[in-house]
Order: structure tokens, then sequence, then C-alpha cells
């Protein structure tokens, strides 16, 4: 296979003639943003069937050649833990590549544990143990060396590989058509864009805030974004979810008060003081019917947590004999909503249905009993 390092116009043009038209490519690509709201994209892999390259968009200003072929819906790109990858050419693009097959989700539904990295594939499926000697590497930092570019083409180097020989297994099984809703989900703009007003439910530690303080929550929350894209920094440098949380339960009409807020830094009171009050003080004008809610907390009884906890011994179980991941099949939270009285799970539609939750769903209706045959969990019609 031949190897390439593109960082020069010329380069990418001639990479591209080769990889055009065919069927799948390979993706990866090495980033920072721990000090930035956006990656810093410092290196993509990508692999064809006969080529492998690192593309230095450092040293490139248009990636415009390249982006069109992986916009291609012609061509399926092939990602490894996808979910972050995709999030760096979506800010590229403001759209995200499609058709995708995550070798991380197909994985789940061969049996292999939940997260699997890409190491551990690359072993049970090709035999190679990968070098992890540059993990930590600063892919900001130029040149780099060939064992670095050699280190990094082995994220691509397998993968369409791999991706055969999952597409060979998953379709004897008949279930290659399950990841279509997976991979759908994946690449959902909205998991990269959510709207302003939905910003909220991402920041930690709000169980406790009634529906008046997640009004105020609500907008410091979308306050902080707009804040975090403008300055390019993270949002924690922001504000700490933390101190949102202690802003909008307190709800701070004056400097004074804000002083006394836990974790608000000296320099951004200075800084963003007055947008803070201003913020929280519309916030707390909002209407009633306006107010944010969340969903009803599940207080279960003792007897309906025995009950989940019947239904995940099922899950469990019916994963073993199916070769897939019990955590891809139901969550705990998802068992303790349909104890609850909730249909509206993912256990009840489409493929999983047909795995476990038919059964689950005839269980709780009474419909079926579970008995315990030569140490397997068994159905049998209840009389």
């Amino acid at each position: 296979m031949q190897e390439l390092f593109v960082d020069t116009p010329e380069g990418l043009k001639a990479l591209c003639e080769q990889l055009r038209g065919q069927a799948a490519l390979a993706v990866d690509t090495e980033f920072l943003r721990e000090k930035t709201y956006y990656a810093q994209l410092c290196l993509i892999q990508i692999a064809g069937e006969d080529v492998i390259a690192c593309v230095d968009p450092l040293a490139l200003s248009d990636l415009g050649p390249l982006l069109e072929i992986l916009y291609d819906p012609a061509v399926t790109k092939v990602m490894h833990s996808a979910r972050q990858d995709l999030e760096i050419f979506f800010d590229l693009r403001g759209a995200l590549p499609r058709p995708l097959f995550d070798t991380q989700i197909a994985a789940t539904l061969l049996g292999y544990g939940d997260q699997l990295g890409y190491a551990a594939l690359v072993k049970d499926l090709e035999g190679v143990e990968l070098d992890k000697a540059h993990t930590r590497t600063d892919w900001s930092r130029r040149p780099l060396d060939e064992e670095q570019v050699f280190y990094a083409m082995d994220d691509v180097r397998y993968l369409l590989s791999i991706h055969r020989k999952q597409r060979q297994r998953l379709e004897s099984m008949g279930r290659l058509a399950w990841l279509d809703k997976d991979f759908d989900e994946l690449t959902n703009p909205l998991l990269y864009a959510p709207p302003e007003d939905m910003l909220w439910k991402r920041v930690r530690g709000t169980q406790k805030l009634s529906s008046r303080h997640l009004a105020v929550l609500r907008a410091l929350a979308a306050w902080r974004e707009q804040q975090a894209r403008r300055s390019n920094r993270p949002r924690r440098w922001i504000l700490k979810d933390e101190v949102m949380v202690d802003l909008a339960r307190r709800g701070p009409a004056t400097h004074e008060e804000l002083e006394k807020i836990r974790g608000l830094e000296a320099k951004t009171l200075q800084r963003h003081g007055e947008a803070l009050l201003s913020v929280i003080g519309q916030a707390k004008q909002v209407p009633e019917s306006q107010w944010p809610s969340r969903p009803e907390g599940r207080r279960l009884e003792p007897i309906q947590e025995g009950l989940v906890d019947l239904l995940m011994a099922m899950v469990r179980t019916r994963g073993v004999e199916n070769e897939v991941s019990p955590q891809l099949l139901a969550s705990r939270s998802d068992l303790e909503a349909l104890v609850a009285g909730s249909r509206d799970c993912p256990v009840l539609h489409g493929w999983r249905s047909e795995v476990v939750g038919a059964e689950l769903l005839a269980v709780l209706n009474g419909e079926v009993a579970l008995r315990v045959a030569k140490g397997k969990i068994v159905l049998s019609a209840e009389c």
C-alpha cells in the first residue's frame, strides 16, 4: 500500500484523484481542544484500497477537494468511535459526512463489550499489536517524524479490512440493517448543534433545581455558549457548571450578591458581572408557562426495583445468547422507565424489540412467566 504525507495543494489534488470512486474510505483525525471551544484539527488520516495518507490541515489552507470526497454520499466513511471526529467535520462544513460505518458500534452487535477500543479490535480481528508509544503526542507540533506519521496511519490502516469482516458476519447473522438507526442517530446534526434553549440539559448537577431555577439556568447556558463560541474558549473557562447551577438557584440581583457565589472568579465578575446580572434578571421575568420542565423523576417502589432487576437479568441473558452487548439492548434507566409505565423506550422498537423488548413487555403484562431451566432464564405461557 502506498503511504503518503500530504502537505501541499498539489499533493492533496493527487491524493484525491487516487481516492475518487472508491466505495469506502477509512477516516480518522487527530486534534486538540483542551484550550479552545472549537477543536484544532491537526491531522486527517485516510485510507483507500491501495493508498494510505496523513493530510496536514495546518499546512493546507483549502481542504475542499478532500471534503468533497468525504461528503460524497456514494462513499461509505468507515470510522472507529466516530463521535468526536464527526464533530470536527460538522464544525468545518456545518454538515455531517454520510453514510457512516462505525466499527465500534458494529462490534457491540458481534458480542464485544461496550466502548471497545480500536487497538483491541485490531488485535482480535487482524492479529496485530498496535504501538501505543505516541498516545500522548502533541499533534499540533511540526515537523512530525516518521515514527509519528506511521503511528497515525495505523489508526486507519486496518479499518477497511475490519469493516469487510464485520459486514460479512453481520450480514450472515441478518443484523446488518440493525445498524442503520444507530448510525442515523450518530449523524443527526442536533447531536452536534442542539438548540440553545436545550443546552441546560447538558449541565451537570441540576437535579434539585426547580422549574423557576431552570429558567435561569437555561438563559445562563445559552449565554455561556455564545461567549465560548465568540472567544473560542472552553465552556468551563467562561462559567463552570457548578457555578451556573448556584447562580440559577440563588438568582443574584446585585454585584454584592454575585460576589457571594462560590467559585465565581474575580476576573469573571469584572468582565461579565453586568451581563450575568442582566441575563439572570431577564430570565426571572419569564412567565411560569414558559419555564422549562424535566421529566418527572422515577421513584420506584422496592417491588418495582425488584422487577427492574428481573428484567435486567433477562436483558443480560438475551444479550449473551444473541452475542449482543446487553448495554446496547437496554440500560437500567430504560428498564426503570419501562417498569414505571413508559412505552416510548428504545428497547420496544426495531431489532431490540425482536431480541428482548417484546418479551420484557410480555412479562410485565403477565402474559408469560419466568423460570430457570439448566441455569438459564426461559419463558413459559402463564396459566
